[in-house]
């Protein structure tokens, strides 16, 4: 008489296992560029916020033109029960956060402006990928451009 088998001999685990790394290996790359691609499209969105921002800002507090900075966008230590120009409430604390270069979703938000007291005439929202397993363009948006969203020219490094 055959005695009965109990459990999976060493062959079987080691082919079940394989498998699995197989099927990781064509699955993980996947992945990634779908998170790539979605902090990517997350970064285009955010500078469209932050020229939707910009515009009320400037429409707001007229004789302060465009914000110079991402924190007299966002709440800057303010309650948002009384916005002012240097706290309008009109991004999250996140991206207008108080200091120069603001990270989120894999990237980083910070703005240049052409003048640093009121009124600032334009600016430029910029941001960048935190590593290239995070994102993979650059974004920039002005006034000039007409507000629309550009991919950074990596020749000259303007919009």
């Amino acid at each position: 008489m055959r005695k009965q088998q109990k459990g999976f001999s060493l062959i079987e685990l080691l082919i079940v296992v394989a498998i699995i790394l197989i099927i990781a290996a064509i699955a993980i790359p996947n992945l990634l560029r779908a998170r790539i691609s979605a902090n990517d499209s997350a970064a285009a969105a955010t500078i469209r916020t932050i020229n939707t921002s910009e515009v009320t800002y400037s429409t707001t507090y007229v004789t302060a033109g465009y914000s110079a900075d991402l924190k007299s966008l966002g709440p800057n230590a303010t309650t948002c029960t009384a916005p002012t120009s240097t706290g309008a409430c009109l991004l999250d604390n996140i991206v207008g956060c108080t200091a120069a270069v603001c990270p989120k979703g894999g990237y980083n938000y910070f703005m240049t402006a052409t003048a640093t007291t009121a009124p600032v005439p334009d600016y430029t929202a910029s941001a960048g990928p935190l590593g290239v397993s995070t994102g993979s363009r650059n974004y920039c948006s002005n006034p000039d451009c007409g507000c629309q969203v550009q991919h950074v020219n990596h020749r000259s490094g303007r919009c």
